[in-house]
């Protein structure tokens, strides 16, 4: 049994080290209890919407082309998804994003944002 248990050691060590390294939490910003517990509270919570991000953004047809694989990092969503160049355009009462032309990742932001949007 404890070897069992022990087998998948590796993998929740990956899932704790890519949580401190890629949502910059390898020291916590306080020395108070309760502010450091907001922070972390916080930063799960980001790291779960990242996650979703990632399920149904990246791992697609219509994600940007890169290696198969059954979840992204969650470094891979922000760079993907999170740190696109986009411009704001504010006309006739509505609010527009618009991309680049050769921006990979329209697709793919365009599906996750659909399935926010209508469900």
């Amino acid at each position: 049994d404890v070897i069992q248990l022990y087998a998948d050691h590796g993998a929740s060590e990956q899932f704790h080290s890519e949580f401190k390294t890629d949502m910059d939490i390898e020291r916590l910003p306080s020395g108070k209890f309760a502010t450091n517990a907001l922070v972390l509270g916080l930063s799960v919570l980001a790291c779960n919407i990242l996650r979703w991000i990632g399920q149904n953004g990246l791992l697609g047809s219509k994600s940007p082309k890169r290696s198969k694989a059954q979840r992204r990092r969650i470094r891979t969503v922000m760079q993907e998804l999170m740190y696109v160049a986009a411009r704001i355009i504010k006309a006739a009462r509505t609010i527009k994003i618009s991309f680049g032309r050769g921006c990979r990742s329209l697709q793919a932001f365009d599906a996750v944002y659909r399935k926010l949007a209508y469900g």
